[in-house]
């Protein structure tokens, strides 16, 4: 472990099926909505995975741990954070698995299959860049969209995908709008949509979105999903979340 942990990270135990995942505390640390995400993800077995702006490659680990699927590559721009990503990939000896690459989202068509995946995921950057000092903070371009925006990795997602290959991202309940008019533009049709909640008297401030590529509009809404019950502790819905250890096709998250 000492070669593929350096002295100013640490190693984090994702309590599932003896996961684990290298992070910069300085950095940017992913949150509940990867793992959420995660969990909200359908694979059938050997489904061909693409995970966009992966950061610390937590998605990818969570889908090869919880799945059979052997086909999961996962784009990350920022240099530091791939790296990071693909030695999380060796600590879980997940590399026959897991291909990290270190590229730009925008440009993936030109290194990977069009029309060639059955599933893509992503967790982008939620923030719009304005009034940003520093933009190229490691920070600022995983919570900004400094390097991508909102209908790039749309775009991208429908690119890759295959007729009918299915589309999961995490984002924020104030973008709905711009969500589904750059799904619909590119025939991502929205088909289950879920909120979260902090608490049971916040409004949500997450959504989990389940599209599928080239399909007739019909659009579920699941039953909301809350965090923290009244003594703030998690829900029994999070600690069901954080222990599945199968993601199973067809599993509808809490429906």
């Amino acid at each position: 472990m000492e070669n593929l942990v350096y002295e100013y990270e640490r190693v984090d135990d994702l309590q599932i099926n003896n996961l684990k995942v290298i992070q910069n505390p300085k950095g940017f640390c992913f949150g509940i909505d990867a793992v959420l995400l995660a969990n909200f993800v359908g694979l059938k077995k050997n489904a061909k995975v693409v995970d966009l702006g992966t950061g610390t490659g937590i998605i990818p680990i969570l889908l090869a741990g919880k799945s059979e699927t052997s086909h999961i590559t996962a784009l990350e721009i920022q240099e530091e954070v791939a790296n990071m990503a693909q030695r999380s990939v060796k600590l879980n000896e997940l590399e026959d698995r897991i291909k990290i690459l270190n590229m730009d989202l925008k440009d993936a068509e030109k290194n990977l299959e069009v029309n060639g995946y059955d599933v893509i995921t992503s967790n982008p950057p939620y923030m719009h860049p304005d009034g940003l000092i520093n933009i190229d903070d490691k920070k600022a371009i995983s919570r900004h969209e400094v390097k991508c925006t909102l209908e790039d990795v749309i775009r991208t997602a429908s690119r890759l995908l295959k007729h009918n290959g299915r589309f999961f991202m995490v984002h924020r309940p104030i973008r709905l709008v711009d969500i589904m008019v750059y799904c619909r533009q590119y025939k991502l049709e929205p088909k289950r949509l879920q909120f979260i909640h902090s608490t049971y008297n916040k409004k949500p401030n997450l959504l989990l979105l389940e599209c599928i590529k080239a399909a007739k509009p019909e659009l579920k809404i699941l039953d909301p999903l809350y965090v923290y019950n009244e003594e703030g502790k998690y829900t029994a819905q999070i600690f069901h979340t954080y222990g599945k250890t199968q993601i199973e096709e067809g599993d509808e998250f809490f429906e």
